[in-house]
Formats: C-alpha cells, sequence, structure tokens
C-alpha cells in the first residue's frame, strides 16, 4: 500500500469513526456493532484499500493501553470483594469453553484435540467493550458490571496463555499437563509481582516530574513497559498490565497532580475511544480477506463450524456461570459474606458474551507454517469460524441485551441503586464542604486573616454549597437542572462579550485564552456536578 493510498485509508476510518458513533448514539446501539457492519461494507467497497497490519504488531499496539485504562477505572476495592467471581469467569469459564469447543470439534467435525484446543483457547474470552456499552444506558446492577469489567480485565490473559501452549504444542508435537499447569502459576505470580513494581516506578516518576505533559507521556509507556517485558519472555503481558492498573487506581489520587488529572482524563478517553473504534472497524475490513479465502473450502463446512463453535460457547458460558454463582455459597462462610444474587443477575452474566477484535488478532497472529515444514493445519479454518463468531454474537447480543434486561426486569434494581449511590454522594459532598468550612474557621483563628479574604472565602463556600441539590425528588431535580441550563446561557454569554473585547482590541489573545480556560473549568464543573433527571 502505498503512503497516499494508507493516507486516504486513515482519513475514511476516522470519518467513519465519528459518523457511526454518532449515528450510534441516535439509534441507541452499541458503536461496536455498527463499526463492524461498515468495516464489512468498506471492505467490499470498489477501490478500497485494504489495511495490512502484523497481527502481532495488532496485540502489542492495542492490547496494552485498553487493559490498563480499564484497570485504572477499575476500583481495586470493588476487584478485590469480586475477585471469586472475577476469577471463576476469566480463568475457570474460558479454560471450561477451550476444553468444551475442542471436545466437540474433535468429535462432531473431526478436528484434531490439539486443533479444536487452540480454535477453542482463541474464541473462549468475551470482549466487553460492546456489552457494557448497552449495560450502561440500562442501568443494571453496580456489581454486574464490576464482575463484567473484572472479567474483561483478566480473561485475555487465561486465553492468551493457553494460546501459546496450544500453538507450541501444534508446532513441536509436545506438551505436558503438569508443566502447562506450572508455567502457568508461574506467569500469574511473576507477571503480578512485575505489574506492581512498574507501576510503582513509574507512579514516582511521574510525581517527581511534576508536569502534565510529561506525566501524560510517562503514562502512556507504562502499560507497554508492564506488557512488553512478560509477553517477550513467553508470557502473555496482560497479567502484569491489569496488576499495574489496579495499582495506579489505589495509589494514583494520592501522588498525581490536578491539572495532570484533568488534561489525562480527556487524553486517555480520546486515546481508547479510537482504538476500540479502529479495532472493530478492522475487525470488519478483514471480510474480503476471508471471502478471497473461502473459496479453497465449501460453505457448508464453514457454515457448520462456525454454528457449532457459537452454540458450544454460548451453551458453555451458561452451564458455567449458574453453578460458579451458586454452588460457592453453599458454604456458609461465603453465603453469610455474600448472599447469592437473583437468578437473573447470573443471567445477565451469562448472556454477554460477545467475541470481539482480541480474538480475530489471535486467529491472524497463526503462523502460516510449522517449523519443521508443512502448513499450519487448519489455519484458514480457524480465521472463518473465529470472524463468524464474532459477527453472530456481537451483533446477536449486542442487540439482544437491552430486550434481555427489559424482559428480566433487573433495571429496576438497578436504578435504585443509582438513587442509592447519588444521594450518597450528594451526602460526601456536603460533609467535605462542612470539613472545609470547619477549616477555614480554624485557619482564620490562627493566622489573623482579613475580612475581606474571610468574605470571598466564605461566599465561595456558600456558592458551592447552594449548587448542591437538596433531594433527589422529581421537583428538586427539575430546579437544580434548570439552575445549570441558566449557568450554561451566562457563560455563552461571558464568552460572547469576551469576545467583542477581543474583536474590539480591548484584550489580548493571552487574556481571552486565561478567561476562556476558567469558563471551561467551570462549564466542565457543571456538567461533573449535574444529577441525572431519568431516575425514578
Amino acid at each position: 500500500m502505498t503512503i497516499e493510498a494508507s493516507f486516504q485509508l486513515f482519513l475514511i476510518l476516522l470519518a467513519v469513526l465519528a459518523g457511526t458513533a454518532l449515528l450510534a448514539r441516535r439509534i441507541e446501539v452499541a458503536p461496536a456493532i455498527l463499526l463492524l457492519l461498515a468495516g464489512i461494507v468498506l471492505a467490499f467497497v470498489p477501490g478500497m484499500p485494504t489495511p495490512q497490519l502484523p497481527p502481532e504488531l495488532i496485540l502489542l499496539l492495542v492490547l496494552p493501553p485498553l487493559i490498563y485504562s480499564a484497570a485504572v477505572a477499575m476500583s481495586w476495592r470493588e476487584f478485590k470483594f469480586n475477585l471469586r467471581p472475577i476469577v471463576l469467569l476469566s480463568v475457570g469459564c474460558v479454560i471450561f469453553t477451550a476444553f468444551a469447543v475442542a471436545a466437540a470439534t474433535h468429535y462432531l467435525l473431526g478436528l484434531p484435540w490439539n486443533v479444536g484446543f487452540l480454535l477453542g483457547a482463541i474464541v473462549a474470552p468475551p470482549d466487553v467493550v460492546a456489552p457494557l456499552a448497552v449495560a450502561r444506558r440500562l442501568a443494571i446492577p453496580r456489581r454486574i458490571m464490576v464482575v463484567l469489567e473484572g472479567e474483561g480485565l483478566a480473561n485475555d490473559a487465561t486465553a492468551l496463555i493457553l494460546y501459546r501452549f496450544a500453538v507450541a504444542a501444534i508446532s513441536t508435537g509436545l506438551f505436558s499437563l503438569p508443566k502447562a499447569i506450572g508455567e502457568f502459576s508461574g506467569i500469574v505470580v511473576g507477571e503480578t509481582l512485575f505489574g506492581v513494581a512498574v507501576g510503582w516506578l513509574f507512579l514516582r516518576a511521574r510525581h517527581w516530574a511534576r508536569d502534565p505533559q510529561i506525566e501524560i507521556t510517562l503514562s502512556l509507556i507504562t502499560p507497554y513497559v508492564a506488557y512488553w517485558l512478560p509477553e517477550h519472555f513467553g508470557g502473555s503481558g496482560v497479567i502484569a498490565t491489569v496488576a499495574c492498573g489496579l495499582y495506579m487506581s489505589w495509589n494514583g489520587p494520592r501522588l498525581i497532580s490536578a491539572a495532570t488529572r484533568l488534561q489525562g482524563i480527556f487524553f486517555w478517553d480520546l486515546v481508547i475511544y479510537l482504538i476500540e473504534g479502529t479495532l472493530f472497524l478492522l475487525t470488519g475490513f478483514q471480510m474480503r480477506l476471508l471471502y478471497e479465502h473461502s473459496k479453497a473450502f465449501p460453505l457448508d463446512d464453514i457454515l457448520i463450524a462456525t454454528a457449532l463453535v457459537t452454540v458450544i460457547i454460548v451453551v458453555a458460558r451458561f452451564a458455567w456461570t449458574f453453578p460458579a454463582t451458586y454452588l460457592p455459597r453453599m458454604i456458609k462462610r461465603v453465603r453469610l459474606r455474600d448472599p447469592a444474587p437473583p437468578w437473573q443477575w447470573a443471567f445477565v452474566i451469562s448472556f454477554t458474551g460477545v467475541r470481539g477484535a482480541v480474538s480475530l488478532a489471535a486467529a491472524l497472529a497463526l503462523p502460516y507454517a510449522l517449523p519443521a515444514g508443512g502448513p499450519f493445519p487448519q489455519r484458514d479454518l480457524i480465521l472463518f469460524v473465529t470472524f463468524g463468531v464474532i459477527f453472530i454474537t456481537l451483533v446477536g447480543f449486542g442487540l439482544g441485551l437491552a430486550p434481555v434486561v427489559r424482559w428480566l426486569g433487573i433495571a429496576q434494581a438497578g436504578q435504585s441503586e443509582r438513587v442509592a449511590e447519588l444521594e450518597a454522594e450528594i451526602g460526601a459532598r456536603r460533609e467535605a464542604l462542612d470539613a472545609a468550612f470547619k477549616s477555614l474557621e480554624a485557619i482564620t483563628e490562627d493566622r489573623n486573616l482579613s475580612e475581606g479574604v474571610v468574605r470571598l472565602l466564605r461566599a465561595r463556600h456558600e456558592t458551592r454549597t447552594g449548587q448542591l441539590p437538596t433531594s433527589l425528588d422529581p421537583d428538586g431535580r427539575l430546579i437544580s437542572a434548570a439552575g445549570t441550563d441558566l449557568t450554561r446561557e451566562l457563560i455563552a454569554a461571558e464568552r460572547k462579550f469576551i469576545h467583542v473585547l477581543l474583536r474590539d482590541g480591548k484584550i489580548t489573545d493571552e487574556a481571552r485564552r486565561h478567561i476562556e480556560r476558567d469558563l471551561d473549568l467551570e462549564e466542565a464543573s457543571l456538567a461533573n456536578r449535574e444529577f441525572r433527571n431519568d431516575l425514578p
């Protein structure tokens, strides 16, 4: 592909990414679904250049920031509390699914055990991007969200480790279960320690730098260092990246400055938005390559294999999730600490088994030939089935999640939970302001502050207190929303007047930028404090 063609493709991808995301918001569909469909359509447009990226580069380039960002956003306390269901899903369910796919394809399709296990390892890990995009709009109970997010952090690690074992077994013809278990345990422990060490080192470096641009640059380097070194030495890299992100999540607020945090949130939101969108677009683009290769295979074989594997992974997730949810609670100590959730919760978790771009990248990364010579067994069939599973689960489960959640009636529990969280947030804000006011009184007595300074600080305190709603009842929320809307209108009036002063030469561009920054921060603060009006 020429440089000009690559540049054209780059512009097309950005335009489609923005347009598809806007359309997804309008019709309330997960962007990943529309991006996959858009990629398939673009793949067959005459004259459209086909992106050619080494699969290993895809995993190395896009997986670390995605995992790291999700880990940083994860609450360590909630992750630790839900560690049992997260491990059972991200480790147990992945291994169970891989073995189920291997057995089904061996006995029903005649694939060798090692090839079937490889296929199972590729399609075993669910991708949570699309389901969570839908779930966040449906007021699903927070614990379900935490379990799904935690599973998404760790299941890729399990799958990629199994994947490497399977590829090595096929390439060398040798496999030892005790050795594999030992290596798996060593990888988990070693990468966890390494990830924490990387997090500690980079967090101290960022605290020492005290410069937002340098700190954000270091934050971008962090996941690649945590991922690349373990991956280079035969591990997965994912566990180290997760451990690093969770360490940052817990310790970062104490050492990262406010300026870095404000700029870093925007930076990472944009990075993840571009990476996730491009991944699903590129996944759709693979349809042309698969179509060209499929001519060498009977269509019936591809459809049967895809349907079989899809059914197996769906049934395996349901068959694993329900026992994993309720059997541990037969132990009294577990049951008392963590009572059993309604069956609807387990059903929703089972239903979110969407496969994504990591599975396709792993399939694309398969070698074309064995070290001893000869083609890699069933490589094209594995690729066809993987893409088919991704397409069916992403479109089917992505579109079906909202009706299923409404049918199960769990949104009401999520709404009640959200009301309680917002009430607790408002209470925490009030208590924090009261604590600050008491500190002001103490400082006033100790430092003999002037009346003008004290009056200014008290006015600030009263303004911030008045911005909090007195309650979350509909009337209170309407008053709060009206005040927020009017404040935005006043900020817009200030912006317009500042532009007039600049045009008339009464202020410089530098002064205008300083004023606009204050207005931007105030408007962003409004958005951060804006309380939802769609609550019951």
